[in-house]
């Protein structure tokens, strides 16, 4: 018998059934829409444009540059590789260290369900601030765990739920963020935008021009994150190899163009201070182009369904992630089983909740005046860290060929991304709050420590076999 089939006959995987394969090419795309949009842009393009004055519109330019670039790096590996994982399972094919793979793994995780757990905050302030209740925090922190509770029955029942939920959320958010740029195109017909301020560049005192930039192209490009989350869900799309690729690159353009049209539209009708002072900016844009709208009723409610949308599919990757790796032993078996009847990935979905409600009742307990910029930092920059290592994997397995036709990225392109996120990524060069280094400390050092708890859960089979490059074979 080989060692593959003495893996494969050994694994209770071999016991599980595969995930269903429910999404086409429309039902992926409304999911990378959807998983861009959200809570970024409502909430941090007030905090973009205190970094830079009008210009607004140039760091979210450069983000989505770079997360294009990054993006074509994961369309040649998803293609290559068509399995749940995403970043961690293409990591450990090039690499094979254990080490490194958990903590890309555990660093996509954590900055998946951070997010989440940000967002499930953010919905229950929307709530509260749409109904008009001064909410208590302990209320807060209890309509935000029920939201949690929600994502995670939807999350359970199956992917085909889940996704059908997305379209609707997904519509729901693309038009509040239409309403803004009516608006704001229809007050600029109407005399009431300035625009001199679109091209008036101002940066903070203590920073210099260069500085600006970089410290606003960092945190906008939390508003680009989650096109990599769609790589995680190839085991469950149709033809995957075929339709990756001009559906993620068709998704991130959309989501781009939207993003500079709402910048604009933001920077040219409300002055920048108080843009940058208001909790929910794009609010602020609607009053000041259409007085006579209730935005400050409508829109928290489109909020609570941007948020939402980013949370239910944050969760859903965060499950099928350690899903897919513990099927490669890089986690503990029991996270891979599967419901027998409605086929999803129970064990993680639990597990993943469980974080989330640990960071849900931080959060809330927390009285910092910027938690979403914080966070929304905090996340980027893990995020960047693990997109420098994809760019250079995906160069170091062009010698790994494949039965298989698949998509490639020019390969110049990988090197510049992995620049560009390095870049991104040092204290020096970025221009970083120094919050977010800490929290991602603090983060990485929890990562350390399950890192332990996992080996030694491991070390039966550590001791037995050794991953080789493939981590589908072993040798003895």
């Amino acid at each position: 018998m080989s060692h593959v089939a003495e893996a494969e006959s050994a694994g209770p995987e071999s016991e599980q059934p595969e995930l269903n394969r429910v999404m086409g090419p429309k039902l992926l795309l409304l999911f990378i829409i959807g998983d861009i949009l959200g809570t970024g842009i409502y909430a941090l393009i007030g905090k973009v444009a205190g970094q830079v004055g009008g210009a607004a519109w140039l760091p979210l330019g450069i983000a989505f540059a770079v997360a294009m670039v990054t993006a074509l790096s994961y369309l040649e590996l998803v293609t290559k590789y068509p399995a749940a994982g995403g970043a961690a399972v293409f990591v450990h094919k090039a690499f094979g260290i254990h080490f490194v793979t958990f903590f890309i793994c555990f660093t996509v995780m954590c900055s998946g369900i951070t997010s989440a757990s940000t967002a499930a905050q953010t919905f229950a302030n929307n709530f509260a601030k749409g109904i008009e209740w001064e909410a208590s925090t302990g209320a807060i922190m209890a309509i935000a765990l029920g939201f949690m509770v929600l994502c995670m029955l939807v999350n359970l029942r199956g992917v085909g739920e889940s996704v059908k939920a997305n379209v609707v959320l997904t519509l729901v958010e693309v038009s509040g963020l239409l309403l803004v740029i009516l608006i704001g195109v229809w007050a600029m017909t109407q005399g009431k935008a300035d625009f001199s301020r679109v091209t008036v560049f101002e940066s903070p005192s203590d920073k210099g021009a260069f500085l600006a930039v970089t410290a606003a192209t960092s945190l906008a490009f939390f508003a680009m994150v989650g096109f990599e989350d769609s790589v995680n869900m190839a085991e469950e799309t149709k033809d995957p190899s075929r339709i990756f690729p001009k559906i993620m690159i068709t998704g991130i353009t959309v989501t781009g163009v939207i993003y500079i049209l709402v910048s604009i539209c933001a920077v040219a009708l409300v002055p920048i201070g108080e843009l940058e002072k208001s909790a929910t900016p794009l609010i602020n844009v609607v009053q000041t182009g259409a007085p006579g709208i209730p935005a400050d009723r409508i829109l928290p409610f489109i909020s609570m369904f941007a948020v939402a949308n980013s949370a239910l599919i944050n969760m859903l990757m965060a499950s099928r992630l350690l899903y897919g790796l513990a099927k490669q032993d890089v986690l503990p078996r029991p996270l891979a089983k599967v419901h027998p009847t409605r086929r999803t990935p129970w064990v993680a979905i639990l597990f993943t909740t469980a974080i989330a409600f640990g960071l849900i009742a931080y959060v809330t307990s927390q009285s910092k005046s910027d938690v979403v910029k914080n966070l929304g930092g905090t996340t980027s920059l893990l995020l960047l860290g693990v997109f420098a290592v994809v760019n250079i994997a995906v160069l170091v397995l062009r010698r790994d060929s494949v039965d298989h036709d698949h998509f490639r990225t020019p390969s110049w392109l990988p090197i510049v991304g992995s620049l560009a996120c390095v870049f991104l990524v040092i204290p020096k060069l970025s221009g970083r709050e120094t919050d977010e280094y800490k929290i991602a400390g603090w983060l990485l050092l929890l990562g350390l420590v399950l890192w332990v708890i996992t080996w030694f859960s491991n070390r039966a089979l550590y001791a037995k076999k050794t991953y080789i490059r493939d981590p589908d074979h072993f040798e003895d």
